[in-house]
């Protein structure tokens, strides 16, 4: 081969196990830091690529209840022309669905059980092309005057009623009788019942129709517009247009802003997730040091021979980089093949798992999700890998510095 000899000597520094205990003692040495370097990269891709899988999956279930962009009136007013100001929206080419809406707290009643819920009122029609749920409402007899609604299946639970069975709605405010203030009261009949798999709203959340809301609650008419976009992860940028193209009348709020705590939680136990196991690979990276000054104290009289024959400081170090970089190269390779081979792998794994231990790590019973989502991702596993070389390419500076320093005469006095 034609490859520069500092290549090729650092190559054979990287594979040498033979030898005598010593050497083989440094290999062993070596190949724990490629093993450490390996095992750290693969934790990082698998926690969080778990993280993601269950970013996305309480994300989906949010959003086939709530739309991706809520269009409100300020100071709670109703919308005066839903239709005019949906078609203003629709001029942006993100926008691809929009149905208006009425939302309020109310109180929910059966017997001696009372709820607080957020009950919307809906058009099915509409609804059903903005939301995954809505295409399920459009199927159950949500119409106007029957004065029907459908219940989360957590709050029907909570309440003890199923289908066919009569809840009492009561609205805030009440009305001015002569005997007094009392409270506006209207039954319904529960229609169905719906499961979003996210318990917010499973258990606070009741739909009825538009126009039975209005009535019900005096809004004269719907009191938002709901949007669905075309990519729900330009929602902010999306709401942020809405805002300057609507003007200072419109309320513009995008679904992570309604969630913004949860969202926010989330990447910040991320972060900080990912910086303690980053901190983990650069302790294996690290670990070449050590690696790199027993090797250097093993192969003085080979770096002063090369000295005499003409080999430069700069060519010694050179030869020390590059085993190290191999040995990152190497280390951080394996980690990443067998980070995405898990990762990819974990709705198989982790049942095996659980069928040879006899456990449940996620009962369904407890946790919102039953399973192990996972989401590999370019974002994540990219600058992991960057990481991981750069540690290992810092930690084979100074052994590698002190390679050079080796004087010929020195180290040849003994031998």
């Amino acid at each position: 081969m034609n490859w520069p000899f500092e290549l090729q000597v650092g190559w054979r520094y990287t594979r040498a196990g033979r030898g005598g205990r010593r050497n083989a003692f440094i290999s062993f040495i070596s190949g724990v830091s490629i093993l450490g370097i390996a095992l750290g990269v693969a934790a990082l891709i698998i926690v969080l690529s778990v993280m993601n899988g269950f970013q996305r999956e309480v994300r989906d279930r949010m959003l086939g209840v709530i739309a991706h962009v809520e269009l409100l009136a300020y100071r709670g007013e109703a919308v005066e022309d839903w239709q005019a100001l949906a078609a203003r929206a629709r001029q942006n080419p993100a926008v691809v669905g929009a149905a208006p809406f009425v939302a309020t707290q109310a109180l929910i009643a059966r017997g001696d059980d009372m709820k607080g819920a957020m009950v919307r009122g809906i058009s099915p029609a509409d609804e059903a092309t903005v939301t995954p749920l809505g295409q399920d409402l459009a199927k159950m007899p949500l119409t106007a005057g029957s004065w029907n609604i459908v219940l989360g299946q957590e709050l029907a639970r909570q309440l003890g009623v199923g289908e066919g069975d009569k809840v009492t709605l009561v609205a805030p405010g009440g009305q001015v009788t002569p005997a007094g203030v009392s409270p506006r009261l209207r039954a319904f009949t529960v229609v169905g019942i719906f499961r979003a798999g996210h318990y917010e709203y499973d258990s606070g959340l009741a739909l009825i129709h538009m126009d039975d809301a209005a009535k019900l609650f005096r809004t004269g008419g719907p009191t938002g517009v709901q949007l669905k976009l075309a990519d729900v992860h330009q929602a902010r940028d999306v709401a942020r247009a809405l805002s300057m193209s609507l003007g200072p009348e419109v309320q513009v709020r995008d679904w992570t802003r309604q969630n913004a705590t949860w969202f926010d939680a989330v990447q910040i136990e991320k972060r900080m997730m990912g910086l303690i196991l980053t901190l983990i690979v650069a302790v294996a990276a690290f670990n070449l040091v050590s690696t790199l000054v027993m090797t250097v104290t093993d192969k003085q009289s080979d770096i002063a021979i090369l000295r005499t024959l003409g080999a430069s400081p700069g060519a010694v170090m050179r030869i020390f980089i590059v085993q190290g970089a191999f040995s990152g190269v190497i280390g951080t390779a394996a980690g990443v093949l067998l980070g995405l081979l898990v990762a990819c792998n974990v709705d198989v794994i982790v049942p095996a798992i659980e069928r040879a231990l006899n456990v449940s790590f996620l009962p369904g019973s407890i946790y919102l999700i039953s399973h192990m989502p996972s989401d590999p991702q370019a974002a994540d596993i990219v600058p992991i890998t960057v990481t991981s070389l750069v540690l290992a390419f810092v930690a084979t500076l100074y052994p590698s510095w002190r390679a050079s320093r080796v004087q010929p005469a020195e180290a040849l006095r003994y031998e």
